[in-house]
């Protein structure tokens, strides 16, 4: 069954989380962790089945996966994984840069103010690099780019942005094309100080940065290769 919270921290944030986002989570590890390779089915019984849960939140997690573009439902066949590429980063990653660009212009006057939610999340993300904490470097990496979006203050700008699945992509990005997410970390500290300094350039540095993963990503892809 799903795995239940063993602290009161941890209760809260099951609390706060849908029983579908935690099978997205168990899906999204599956894939992680290669147990379902590129053309392979998931077997929507079989999940509700290891779960302990009913076929209905199963298949809700597996419709936001599709839409993610991590699955693709096959007919009389059912859901199997993509074959994830670099050519889906091509697509997706400058929808997300024009994104963030309007987020940072929108932000700049509150982050100049307050500029302390970029630096906890450089400094932590410092923190999980110098351990070669990969999770960690995923989770805070994510978390700067969220904390500009959140400061936007638009809330139809910050749900297309969740929307992309960044978290989703950046982890399967270090996981399955072998980007060294700790090459594109220093840029997280220029950027706060752009912020810093209310320098008028910022939203074309981060832009510039976002776009900068998937030339990181074809890199990664030809040296592996």
């Amino acid at each position: 069954m799903v795995d239940l919270p063993e602290s009161p921290e941890d209760a809260s944030r099951l609390a706060r989380n849908p029983l579908r986002e935690q099978i997205r989570r168990v899906l999204v590890d599956g894939l992680l962790s290669g147990r379902w390779q590129p053309g392979e089915r998931i077997v929507e019984r079989r999940i509700a089945a290891e779960l302990n849960v009913s076929q209905a939140p199963v298949r809700e997690a597996l419709r936001e996966l599709a839409t993610l573009r991590l699955i693709e439902s096959v007919p009389n066949k059912g859901a199997r994984v993509r074959d994830f590429g670099v050519a889906d980063m091509a697509e997706i990653y400058p929808v997300r840069a024009g994104l963030e660009l309007v987020a940072a212009e929108l932000a700049a006057d509150r982050l100049t103010e307050d500029i302390r939610p970029l630096e906890r999340e450089v400094e932590a993300l410092r923190r999980a690099t110098a351990v070669g904490d990969v999770d960690g470097q995923i989770r805070h990496s994510v978390e700067f780019h969220r904390e500009i979006v959140r400061a936007a203050d638009n809330s139809v700008l910050l749900h297309t942005w969740e929307s992309l699945g960044v978290e989703v992509w950046t982890a399967l990005s270090v996981r399955w094309l072998h980007m060294e997410l700790h090459a594109k970390a220093a840029d997280h500290r220029q950027i706060t100080e752009a912020f810093r300094r209310r320098d008028p350039k910022v939203g074309r540095m981060l832009s510039d940065h976002v776009l900068n993963y998937v030339e990181a990503a074809l890199k990664s892809r030809d040296a592996v290769g």
